[in-house]
């Protein structure tokens, strides 16, 4: 049948027109008769050969085939023969069926109505399009009689009564069934099911033509498949049954080591070590990536409701009760999979959400007894939880977070809370440069006046930092008061032949060119608001997020070693950002801040204070210092010491240092983030 009805097409003359065989083809029904053999298996092997028949007529037929009716009813019924048996012989031969099917959707939108539409879908369309009941023969010559004029018979997406307007009027009901699980299969339930396939190429193949039925170009085939469609709810559904098919537990580190998982290769890699889980985690990780890829490839339409519908029925029903579980096995796990979530995360559509998700919308300065977004104080609370681990977790979560390019994150973490500047002193009128103000041999951050005067940093208050300023000397200012802060006496690195903060430039000078060319379309100005004399004077609070990161690292000396790394961490990423208000407030130690207020340059002046007198009830302090450095990087046996964790404290201080010298160096002077910034010579920054 298919090679006579390939040669009547290729001697036919008139374009466009269907030949006897072909009309015999459709008028008879055969393709219904082949639908109903196939279901029978008679004989055996029979639903093989017809998923095969199917897919090469539509394929190699030129004439358009779909519209008619007595070909897309029994390629609905076929969709539907293969969506009842899962994990069935005929895996490879669905796929390929879908493929064409995808294929001719992707050359012809409007194709979409006729493959989706259920049973009760046809029937009213068909009594909308055809009031008088018609003898059959008539109906069917009807309706290729129609096709051949270019207005088939078919559900309209648009601009007709009986169209997508009446189609929608009716579709709560239609789409609850589908929702329900009680719809029979059609394309997109076919290929949801081709996709757990545990034939990776069938799989595979699956995932492909589904993505290409998203990407389909006309508006209105992607709301009818948004809105007649169980497409995003059924992709939903199979994300949030992989993530409750994984164990309750899992290691952080173990779920760290998939990284690498991509919805085209979803299993675990071999050399991976084995762990409880490890095939569910890889399988829910590269889901969650396909999803992630659908969103970004699909229309407009498609990708903000598939976006929204993984924001409600995932972060916000499945995911944001384990974040907030009193079970610290549920809160370690659930945020260690947010963080390789979004580590994965790549559509616009879907940050979004997640933002929203995870910071709420208020833009505000925050008050330090005000009511914050729910999930966003639990999570900045948990920074600072009891569990080391969680904390960790947490800070891991953030850092990731700070790393996407969206700024609402940064403004709702941070830059809100330094809109005007309330963090600067009102007092005297500021110096021309930085040369009229320093003296680092008297600087009164090194006295004890300063350590018992409640953060005031200066002797003589100061309006606010020049806005212009020499940029040679103000740099090797703010470095050396970095360089500084840590005594003589608690260096070590010079003892190993390690050189000063030049070694963090390099890294430096990489992660602020790649910041900077995140936040270039984000419009920051390129130097500090001017304060305004009328505006009356506001308290300032840094935000609950600073105010846990500062205390985090006030107690820098009685930590671990691995939470003082992460805070630093992520404290480092705040520093790259080039928003002259961050820049300002982070790194600039000679700003003269406002009665009660603090700084990361005054924290970590208290630090040293702190560490000053911590020295002298440490016997053989620097000794043990180089002993524990030697211990960390490896060159020592790491036996346990008396007062370890101060002596890993402090090494953790004294590289902090150098790293923000480091970070104030390649930022100073102020780069436009609007600008290309070329990479620096090779051995220069």
């Amino acid at each position: 049948m298919l090679d006579i009805l390939v040669y009547e097409e290729q001697q036919q003359v008139a374009v466009g027109e269907a030949g006897p065989c072909l009309e015999y083809l459709l008028q008879h029904k055969i393709l219904e008769t082949l639908c109903t053999l196939g279901k029978a298996e008679y004989p055996p092997g029979m639903r093989q050969q017809v998923f095969q028949f199917f897919s090469k007529v539509l394929a190699q037929v030129q004439h358009p085939l779909l519209h008619y009716l007595s070909v897309h009813r029994p390629v609905q019924k076929l969709l539907r023969l293969g969506g009842t048996a899962p994990g069935s012989v005929t895996e490879k031969e669905e796929v390929q069926f879908t493929t064409v099917l995808c294929s001719k959707i992707q050359q012809d939108p409007e194709l979409l109505a006729y493959i989706l539409e259920g049973k009760k879908i046809v029937g009213r369309k068909k009594a909308c399009r055809e009031p008088t009941p018609l003898p059959k023969d008539t109906a069917s010559h009807r309706d290729k009689d129609c096709s051949h004029d270019g207005a088939p018979a078919r559900p309209q997406l648009d601009g007709e009564p009986c169209g997508a307007q009446a189609l929608n009027s009716h579709m709560p009901a239609e789409t609850e069934e589908l929702d329900g699980g009680t719809a029979e299969s059609n394309l997109i339930t076919s290929l949801l099911g081709l996709c757990q396939s545990k034939k990776s190429r069938v799989a595979l193949k699956a995932q492909e033509n589904l993505l290409l039925l998203v990407s389909v170009a006309s508006p209105a085939a992607a709301t009818y498949l948004v809105q007649s469609s169980p497409c995003c709810p059924a992709i939903v559904q199979h994300l949030c049954q992989l993530y409750r098919s994984m164990p309750v537990f899992l290691d952080p580190a173990d779920i760290a080591a998939l990284e690498g998982i991509s919805w085209r290769l979803p299993s675990a890699p071999s050399d991976e070590a084995s762990f409880p889980g490890k095939e569910a985690l890889a399988a829910f990780l590269g889901w969650f990536d396909y999803c992630d890829h659908l969103i970004t490839e699909a229309h407009t339409v498609v990708a903000d409701a598939l976006a929204k519908a993984v924001a409600e029925k995932f972060f916000m029903e499945t995911l944001q009760p384990q974040l907030l579980h009193v079970s610290e096995q549920s809160i370690l796990t659930s945020t260690a999979l947010l963080t390789a979530m979004l580590r994965q995360l790549r559509s616009p559509a879907l940050l979004q959400e997640a933002v929203a998700f995870l910071l709420g919308t208020d833009r505000q300065p925050e008050a330090p007894r005000d009511n914050p977004h729910a999930l966003s104080a639990h999570l900045i609370g948990h920074c600072d939880h009891l569990s080391d681990e969680i904390s960790i977790a947490t800070l891991r979560l953030f850092e990731e977070l700070l790393q996407k390019p969206h700024e609402g994150i940064i403004r709702s973490l941070v830059l809100r809370n330094l809109e005007g500047r309330p963090y600067v002193a009102w007092g005297s009128p500021e110096p021309e440069s930085y040369e009229d103000t320093l003296d680092l041999e008297e600087d009164p951050y090194f006295t004890d006046s300063f350590l018992d005067s409640g953060f005031q940093p200066r002797a003589k208050p100061r309006l606010a930092p020049a806005t212009s300023y020499d940029g040679k000397t103000a740099v090797t200012e703010i470095v050396n008061s970095f360089l500084c802060l840590v005594p003589e006496e608690a260096k070590t690195s010079a003892f190993l032949e390690e050189t000063g903060y030049d070694t963090y430039v390099h890294d430096a000078y990489g992660l602020f060119q790649e910041c900077s060319s995140r936040v270039a379309s984000w419009g920051w100005p390129l130097t500090p608001t001017p304060l305004d004399p009328h505006e009356p004077e506001r308290p300032f609070f840094e935000g609950h997020f600073l105010r846990v990161l500062f205390d985090r690292m006030s107690r820098i000396l009685d930590q671990p070693y691995s939470l003082n790394l992460q805070v630093t961490s992520v404290l480092s990423r705040l520093a790259l950002f080039p928003h002259p208000h961050i820049h300002e407030y982070l790194l600039d130690p000679y700003i003269s801040l406002a009665p009660g207020c603090r700084s990361l340059f005054s924290v970590l002046v208290r630090v040293i204070g702190d560490l000053m007198q911590r020295i002298q009830r440490v016997p053989q302090f620097p000794g043990k210092l180089l002993l524990v450095r030697k211990q960390l990087t490896g060159q020592a046996p790491g036996e346990q010491l008396d007062h370890q964790t101060l002596l890993q404290g402090v090494v953790v201080l004294e590289e902090f240092c150098k790293e923000l010298a480091a970070i104030a160096f390649v930022k100073f002077p102020p780069h436009d983030p609007r600008q290309n910034l070329s990479p620096a010579p090779e051995g220069q920054v």
